[in-house]
C-alpha cells in the first residue's frame, strides 16, 4: 500500500532566542492549556482569542514561514450585525506573527462580499505569568500580583506581574492601525467598516519586560520580516553553515529542515554581542541552557557549524560546580545539567539555578573539547579550557566513581533531584528484566564508554601540550577501564552487554539501546562488536523506523512510552556511528535509511525528539510521541551525525589535514558539501558512487591536504590514529 501521510503535532510553534510562541493551528491560545507566549521560562500570554461581534473565526490554513514567523488564514462564520447578517466566508482574515526581541502581530481583513460591512473586531488577551514548570505540570499557583493598565492616549495595554523582587511584564502596543482601539471587559476592540474589496490593517507590537530589561517587538510587518534583525541573523547563520546538495530529496529536505531547526534553537550568550550561540534543547519545554543536550547537539554540529562547540564549552565552564551542594546535586568540577531563570528558580523553589543532576555531561564536555580542537586546531581553545578539563577529570575520579570501584555510578542526593541521570532520564527508564525499577546507585554502560573516550582524547591533548606523564596516566586509566568494563558488563550467554550495574553491582540484562553508545565511544573490544551489532539488529530492537530504546520482548515495553520502547533519532545517530566505527557499514546504513524514512513522514521533514517504536509495515507510519519537543536539537543533529558517518569525515586541523572515508549507500548515490571548515581552511567536496565504490573530488580548497583514512578504527582513538600533532614546531 502506498501512503502519503504527514505526521506532526497539531499546533504552531515558533521561537527566537529565549522567546517561544505555541498556539493552536488557528493561532488562538485557549485557557486552560499549555499553549502561550513564553519568555525566560514565564508565560506572558496565556489566552489569546479573536472575535467578530462575539463570533469566532474559522480556520482555512496555517503554517510557519520560518522558525520565527507564522501566518494563519481564517474566514468568518455568519456574523449578525446592525446592517444584517454578514454572509459566511465573505471575509478573509490573516494573522501574521514574527518574533525577535518581542512579538510583532499583523491583522489584515478583506471584504470579499458584494456589500459593505460593519462589525467590531475583538481581541481578548490574558496573561497568567505562570512559570513554565508549573504549566507543564498543570499545577499553576499564583504567588504575586497581576495588574493590567490601558492607556487610550498611547493605545497600549500593559500587563505586569510582581512577586517581591521578581517581575515580568508585557506591553501590547497598537500601531499602524486604521481604526482607533477601545479596551473594555478584557478585550481590545476595533470598529471595522469595509466597502466591497476593501481591506483593513493593524499591527500589535508586544514588548516584553524581564525585570528592568525591556525587549521591544520588531517594527517590520510580515512582508518584510526577512529584513528584520531576526531575519538578518538567520541569513548570516545559513551562510555560515555547511551546505549540502544531493539527488536524494528526502535527505536534502531533512538536512535543510535540520539547519532551520538549529537556527530556531540558538540561544544568544548573555553579556556578549549576541553573535555567539549555544544550542537549546527543544521547543517548547527546553528553551534553556543544558549540559548534556547542548554538548551532544554541539558534537553533532561540529561538521556543520563548529562555532557551537566553542560557545558551549565557554558557557558551561562558567557554570562548572565549585563546591558540593546536595540539593542541586553539585560537586566540585561537575558540569551542569539545566539552568532556568523563571520565578521558581528565582526563589530557589526548584534546584535549577543551575541543577547538576547529570552523570554524563562532565565526560561529554571533554569529548567536545577534543572534537572542537580537531575541527579548529585552536591552541587558544585548549589553553582557555585546560583547567576546566582537569577539574572534569578530577570529578570523574572522585565523585563520578562514588564507591571507588573504577566505574561511574550516580544517585541523587537531592530531595527534589532526578532519579535517573543518564540521557534516559525518565523515572521509569531503567528497568530490570522483570519490569521492576532498577535500584541504585546505577552504573550505566554508556557512562563507562564516555569516560573511556574522554580519557583517551584528553591523553592526546596532554601529549600535544607537552604533558607526557599526564597523557600516559590517562591512557593507562582508559585501558584499565576498558578491560574491567568488559569483565563486569559482558554477558557471554546473551552475547550482549548489561545496560547497567545496579546498587548491588549486579548486571541488569534488560536488552536496551544503551550498549550501542559503547560502540560509539570505542570501549567495546573488537571481538565483541559483531554480537552487539547483531543483537541491536534483531526485530525486537529494530522497529523498521530505527532502533528502539528497549526490546519489544521486555515486559515494560511500550512503543508510545518516553524511553521504554520508543525510537530516538539521536540515539540511532550514536549507534550507527558505532556500527561504522567497527566496520559494520551495511547495518549502519540500514538503520540510517529507516530513520530518514521515518523523518520523511513528519510535517516539513522536521525530525521530532522521539516517536513511537511500533513495528513498520506496509499499512502504518511513524507515530509521534505526545508532548515531544519539535524542533529538538538532538533530533535535528541526528541527520548531521548521519552525514559525518556516511562520508567518514575526520577533521585534523592541528595537522592542517582533512581525512575522508566515504561509503555512500545505494539510496544516497551522490552528495556534495560546501563550506566544510577545518581550521582556517574551507573545502567543497563532491562524493558519488561508482559501481560498488565511493569516489570523491575536492572542488575547492587544497586537495593535497584532503586524504583517505579508514573510518573503522575500532578500539583506537577515532580521528587521530595515524598522526599525532605536536605543539612544537610548524604545523604541516
Amino acid at each position: 500500500m502506498s501512503l502519503e501521510v504527514s505526521v506532526g503535532p497539531p499546533q504552531l510553534a515558533i521561537s527566537e532566542g529565549n522567546l517561544v510562541l505555541v498556539t493552536e493551528m488557528d493561532g488562538q491560545i485557549s485557557s486552560p492549556g499549555d499553549k502561550g507566549l513564553y519568555f525566560h521560562d514565564t508565560r506572558l500570554i496565556s489566552s489569546w482569542r479573536m472575535f467578530a461581534n462575539g463570533v469566532p473565526w474559522e480556520l482555512l490554513n496555517s503554517g510557519n514561514i520560518s522558525h520565527y514567523a507564522t501566518r494563519i488564514f481564517l474566514t468568518n462564520a455568519a456574523i449578525p450585525s446592525e446592517d444584517g447578517v454578514i454572509p459566511r466566508h465573505s471575509l478573509g482574515l490573516a494573522v501574521s506573527r514574527s518574533l525577535g526581541g518581542g512579538m510583532h502581530e499583523d491583522v489584515d481583513i478583506t471584504n470579499y462580499g458584494a456589500s459593505p460591512v460593519r462589525f467590531n473586531l475583538e481581541i481578548a488577551i490574558r496573561s497568567d505569568f505562570a512559570d513554565i514548570f508549573e504549566v507543564k505540570a498543570q499545577n499553576i499557583v499564583r504567588r504575586g500580583r497581576v495588574t493590567t493598565l490601558w492607556s487610550a492616549a498611547k493605545a497600549e495595554l500593559k500587563s505586569s506581574y510582581r512577586n517581591r523582587d521578581f517581575s515580568r511584564g508585557m506591553t501590547a502596543r497598537v500601531c499602524h492601525n486604521d481604526a482607533a482601539p477601545l479596551y473594555a471587559n478584557g478585550r481590545l476592540s476595533f470598529e471595522i467598516a469595509l466597502a466591497p474589496a476593501a481591506s483593513w490593517h493593524t499591527c500589535l507590537c508586544y514588548d516584553l519586560i524581564d525585570g528592568r530589561r525591556r525587549f521591544e517587538a520588531p517594527e517590520t510587518c510580515i512582508e518584510r520580516s526577512d529584513d528584520s534583525p531576526a531575519g538578518q541573523r538567520v541569513r548570516a547563520w545559513k551562510e555560515s553553515v555547511l551546505k549540502l546538495t544531493t539527488g536524494n530529496e528526502e535527505v536534502y529536505r531533512l538536512y535543510r529542515q535540520a539547519v532551520e531547526d538549529m537556527a530556531a534553537l540558538r540561544l544568544p550568550i548573555g553579556g556578549t554581542d549576541h553573535l555567539r550561540y549555544v544550542p537549546a534543547a527543544g521547543v517548547p519545554w527546553f528553551v534553556a541552557l543544558f549540559g548534556r543536550d547542548s554538548l551532544i547537539a554541539s558534537l553533532q554540529s561540529v561538521l556543520v557549524y563548529p562555532d557551537f562547540a566553542g560557545a558551549t564549552l565557554d558557557v558551561l565552564a562558567n557554570h562548572q560546580a565549585k563546591k558540593r551542594d546536595d540539593r542541586r546535586d553539585a560537586e566540585p568540577g561537575k558540569i551542569m545539567h539545566e539552568l532556568r531563570d523563571g520565578e521558581l528558580a528565582h526563589f530557589k523553589a526548584i534546584p535549577h539555578t543551575p541543577y547538576y543532576g547529570t552523570a554524563d555531561a562532565t565526560s561529554l564536555y571533554l569529548i567536545l573539547l577534543h572534537s572542537a580542537w580537531m575541527a579548529t586546531g585552536s591552541d587558544e581553545l585548549l589553553d582557555r579550557h585546560f583547567e576546566t578539563a582537569e577539574k572534569c577529570l578530577h570529578w570523574i575520579d572522585r565523585f563520578g566513581d562514588r564507591d571507588g570501584d573504577g566505574f561511574q555510578e550516580y544517585a541523587t542526593r537531592s530531595p527534589v533531584g532526578y532519579e535517573n541521570q543518564g540521557w534516559k532520564d525518565a523515572g521509569d527508564a531503567l528497568v530490570n528484566v522483570d519490569g521492576s525499577l532498577v535500584k541504585g546507585p546505577k552504573a550505566l554502560c554508556e557512562l563507562q564508554g564516555y569516560v573511556y573516550d574522554a580519557r583517551m582524547r584528553m591523553a592526546e591533548i596532554c601529549a600535544y601540550l607537552g604533558k607526557s606523564d599526564r597523557a600516559e596516566e590517562l591512557r593507562k586509566k582508559a585501558q584499565e577501564l576498558m578491560r574491567r568494563f568488559d569483565e563486569a558488563f559482558w554477558d557471554e550467554e546473551t552475547g550482549y552487554y548489561a545496560f547497567a550495574l545496579d546498587g548491588a553491582k549486579s548486571k541488569v540484562m534488560s536488552v536496551a539501546s544503551n550498549p550501542g553508545h559503547c560502540l560509539w565511544s570505542g570501549i567495546v573490544p573488537r571481538e565483541r562488536a559483531a554480537r552487539v551489532v547483531a543483537r541491536l539488529m534483531q526485530p525486537d530492537m529494530r522497529s523498521g523506523w530505527g532502533i528502539r530504546t528497549l526490546s519489544a520482548r521486555h515486559p515494560a515495553f511500550n512503543p508510545f512510552s518516553y524511553q521504554n520502547g520508543s525510537v530516538w533519532p539521536h540515539d540511532n545517530g550514536f549507534i550507527t556511528f558505532g556500527f561504522r566505527r567497527y566496520g559494520f557499514d551495511k547495518e549502519a546504513f540500514q538503520v540510517m535509511r529507516e530513520v530518514c524514512g521515518a523523518g520523511g513522514y513528519f510535517d516539513r521533514h522536521q525530525m521530532p525528539e522521539l516517536y513511537g517504536g511500533i513495528q513498520r509495515s506496509g499499512t502504518n507510519f511513524p507515530v509521534q510521541y505526545l508532548g515531544a519537543n519539535v524542533p529538538q536539537a538532538w533530533a535535528a543533529g541526528s541527520i548531521f551525525a548521519f552525514i559525518r558517518t556516511i562520508l567518514g569525515v575526520q577533521e585534523d586541523a592541528p595537522n592542517g589535514r582533512l581525512y575522508l572515508d566515504p561509503c555512500l549507500p545505494e539510496w544516497l548515490p551522490d552528495l556534495t558539501v560546501r563550506d566544510l571548515r577545518v581550521g582556517k581552511r574551507v573545502y567543497d567536496v563532491k562524493f558519488w558512487r561508482e559501481g560498488q565504490n565511493s569516489k570523491w573530488e575536492v572542488l575547492r580548497g587544497d586537495a593535497a591536504r584532503v586524504l583517505q583514512r579508514p573510518f573503522a578504527v575500532a578500539d583506537k582513538l577515532w580521528g587521530t590514529q595515524s598522526s599525532h600533532p605536536t605543539r612544537i614546531g610548524e604545523v604541516a
